[in-house]
């Protein structure tokens, strides 16, 4: 896997996860205020980005190589980030190698497949076969922009960085992702599986999430040591849309691993 660096290498590790279709680019905004505390380490899962496509994409096969990552960095005790099915991937390496999961924060990770909604008309379009593989292949940059914006629920500024990162996923790799994702989800949720972890959580959603309801994100509130927060006027892009107040909450979190302060509105 492609890995970023950043902060210093004596510092606390910090890892961070993307989602589907994005890449570790995607925490560029948050990076700065985090790698001031933390040795932040980024990946570009299988597929994404910078690392070439796998033969499989089952979310603990992707926790498996994560965790060998951290142990070929010989780290132990990460605060782990995962934003939306990275959040998936950062529950199955904690449910594999509790030993390498200090902290749990998910960003946008649907809780379960009902808490699902209907998906923008571009999204749709985009992935839909056969006319999606088609269409996939012929995005501009203006088209990925805009995809990213219609899961967001203010302006963005996307970076080069991220749309050059996406354009280089590929539509059957994408689709796989998907799949695998699914799957995860349907043979257990995600608080289910939390439950039966001892494992500090912090759960932050925005409340204007076009993707997954946004009320769903207390079906967390039944996980043992879990906080959730609710980022009014903020969609499924924490990290564009509001990243200092996001990278403010995952400060408190891995400084003290419960005790943050609440969102005000």
């Amino acid at each position: 896997m492609h890995v970023v660096h950043d902060g210093p290498r004596q510092a606390p590790p910090l890892l961070l996860i993307h989602g589907s279709g994005a890449s570790g680019s995607c925490w560029g905004p948050m990076v700065p205020a985090l790698a001031g505390r933390h040795h932040v380490i980024r990946v570009d899962l299988p597929g994404c980005g910078q690392s070439p496509p796998s033969a499989s994409y089952d979310v603990p096969v992707q926790a498996a190589r994560v965790a060998a990552l951290l142990d070929d960095l010989g780290l132990r005790s990460v605060a782990t980030v995962g934003h939306s099915s990275g959040g998936y991937v950062a529950t199955a390496l904690a449910e594999q190698r509790p030993d390498l999961v200090r902290s749990l924060a998910l960003i946008s990770s649907g809780p379960s497949l009902s808490a699902f909604l209907p998906q923008p008309v571009l999204l749709r379009v985009l992935l839909a076969p056969p006319l999606g593989r088609l269409l996939w292949s012929k995005r501009s940059d203006a088209t990925i922009r805009r995809a990213i914006s219609v899961t967001c629920a203010r302006p963005v500024d996307v970076p080069d960085d991220v749309v050059a990162d996406i354009r280089s996923i590929t539509y059957s790799s994408f689709r796989a992702v998907l799949r695998q994702n699914t799957a995860y989800i349907t043979e257990r949720s995600v608080p289910e599986r939390l439950a039966a972890l001892k494992v500090p959580v912090l759960v932050i959603f925005g409340a204007a999430d076009p993707r997954w309801e946004p009320s769903s994100a207390h079906q967390y509130d039944a996980v043992p040591n879990a906080r959730v927060e609710l980022l009014p006027g903020v969609g499924h892009l924490p990290m564009l849309e509001e990243p200092e107040t996001a990278g403010r909450l995952l400060l408190g979190f891995t400084a003290t691993g419960v005790d943050i302060p609440p969102v005000i509105p």
